[in-house]
């Protein structure tokens, strides 16, 4: 099957994700109550995951194994990543606009975070650990990454008790949200190791 790939980055340009059902039928769908993670000085966390950082347990990578986060993502009982959205990932990474952002203990994948960026926007997919504090770790370095990057905002798209702890807070139904971010010449916003 071939995929637009300009169009799916305009669905998510303009505040919409794709997601499987339990038939694995991939649908667009959006939210009138979006989930930011801040990237200012609303970001937090334990002290306990700080404690963590500083042992330096894990090492961290961009797209190291892309392909192992996404499987590491849709890898639980109730899943919206179907193979088929597997294979968009898969192409959105080969043009650019897809990343993991991973946490390594040695050589063992430890956790990930699957994230699409469009210019300085970056959409949060979904996370996984396979190490406890793996996906946590991550999550920490990945705002410093995005800090050092001067990205705009990280849509965490849906809230949760686990965003919750990080500061994340909710926006309304801003149609368009990132296409209006583009346009404040954010397009420069790059992620590189």
């Amino acid at each position: 099957m071939q995929y637009d790939i300009a169009a799916i980055v305009e669905g998510y340009a303009q505040g919409y994700f794709l997601m499987a059902d339990e038939r694995d039928r991939l649908s667009w769908y959006g939210s009138r109550d979006r989930t930011f993670i801040p990237l200012d000085e609303r970001f937090r966390y334990p002290k306990s995951l700080q404690r963590v950082i500083n042992q330096e347990r894990f090492s961290v990578a961009i797209n190291r194994d892309f392909q192992a986060v996404v499987a590491g993502c849709a890898n639980r009982e109730t899943t919206w990543i179907s193979p088929e959205l597997q294979k968009i990932y898969w192409l959105l990474y080969q043009n650019g606009y897809a990343y993991s952002f991973e946490t390594w203990q040695g050589d063992e994948l430890a956790g990930g975070i699957l994230g699409i960026v469009i210019g300085g926007a970056f959409i949060g997919e979904s996370m996984f650990y396979r190490i406890p504090e793996g996906s946590k770790v991550a999550m920490v370095k990945l705002v410093e990454r995005l800090r050092q990057r001067k990205f705009v905002f990280f849509d965490g798209q849906m809230m949760n008790p686990h965003l919750e702890r990080f500061g994340a807070y909710r926006v309304g139904d801003e149609p368009g949200f990132l296409t209006k971010s583009e346009k404040k010449g954010t397009k420069t916003a790059k992620m590189y190791i």
